[in-house]
């Protein structure tokens, strides 16, 4: 297939500092719109490459606000796919403040993709949650069933999901792509994610935390999700076009998570603690439509993302995992702006 023009919203945060090198890696365009609120590492990490000089006629940056429908208009100019990333990202801070969380997550989304059918982009590829679906007691949570989103963050992930699918036409293919808990390494490092708490924890401290413990916490490796999103670029529209995928292979309780890192680092003799906690979130969501649809088969496993992650600590990186810049809910200073209504009142 021949290389695409692509926008990446969010291009520099957690899942975005991956996947624009791996997207330049296979030859495309990148264009990145981000606000780069939780620090400039994912774009000094680019910078860093070693192949960078040979990406740098093809990788542009558009910093600025995903709200303003000026920004906007000129992010998706010439672009023909959209992997929309960017958003109040997880549910601590996504609770703050609804209507920042709503403006962000829903609003902005709405603007996009008006402007991407004008533009008249060709594929937009959404980035929701698996949180959408809260705390459910059925054995395999799939995309049959009802969301009951239980935080801002996952209700405006899942109305989202409504624009998406609306905005569908045979020629601007949209497709929802709903990740379980993402670990792994990233230039823009998360360490309040499960896995790549757990995993700092034992690297630093020898000691692995767990709250609770027998909550099911659903995950999904990052070379997973980058490779996921560059193939859907090429997949037929037919079968994409306004519909939704789950997408998390692992449905681990949280001890059998600390578990599998005590094992994949047993030569630190790391000591697990269980403590008692009031987040009871629990599901066990089914990938099953996305392997027997798409023919997506995992490339990597929690294993093996612990594994690149003590790659990435033992050799120097993220010296103090306790720093804010690793923690959203600790960094993350952004206004309201209403700039999408702008566009919508014209």
């Amino acid at each position: 297939m021949p290389p695409h023009h692509i926008l990446v919203t969010g291009g520099f945060g957690y899942v975005g500092s991956r996947l624009t090198p791996h997207l330049l890696g296979l030859g495309h365009r990148v264009r990145v719109l981000d606000l780069l609120l939780y620090g400039r590492a994912g774009l000094e990490a680019l910078e860093r490459d070693p192949a960078y000089a040979d990406w740098q006629g093809r990788f542009e940056l558009v910093e600025g606000d995903l709200r303003d429908p000026d920004t906007v208009a000129r992010a998706v100019a010439g672009v023909d796919s959209i992997i929309h990333l960017a958003a109040i990202s997880n549910d601590p801070t996504g609770d703050l403040d609804e209507v920042l969380t709503r403006q962000v997550n829903f609003d902005a989304i709405g603007l996009l993709l008006a402007e991407a059918r004008a533009a008249g982009v060709r594929r937009f590829i959404n980035a929701s949650s698996s949180s959408v679906f809260g705390i459910k007691e059925v054995p395999d949570v799939t995309e049959a069933l009802e969301p009951e989103p239980i935080t801002f963050y996952s209700k405006y992930k899942m109305l989202s999901e409504w624009l998406v699918v609306a905005a569908a036409a045979p020629d601007f293919c949209t497709v929802n792509i709903r990740p379980a808990t993402i670990c792994g390494y990233s230039p823009r490092q998360r360490f309040d994610l499960t896995v790549n708490k757990l995993t700092a924890d034992a690297l630093r401290k020898r000691v692995i935390t767990v709250h609770g413990g027998e909550q099911r916490r659903p995950n999904v490796g990052m070379t997973d999700v980058i490779e996921l999103y560059a193939r859907l670029l090429d997949l037929e529209a037919a079968r994409l076009n306004g519909r939704t995928f789950n997408f998390g292979f692992e449905n681990l309780k949280v001890i059998e998570i600390a578990r599998l890192i005590q094992s994949e680092l047993r030569d630190l003799n790391v000591e697990i603690r269980v403590t008692d906690t009031l987040d009871k979130r629990d599901y066990h969501i089914s990938s099953a439509k996305i392997v027997h649809e798409l023919g997506y088969q995992p490339v990597s496993s929690i294993r093996e993302e612990v594994a690149r992650l003590r790659q990435a600590l033992d050799g120097g990186a993220f010296p103090d995992i306790e720093a804010p810049e690793h923690y959203n809910l600790r960094c993350m200073k952004l206004g309201r702006n209403a700039g999408p209504y702008r566009y919508l009142s014209r």
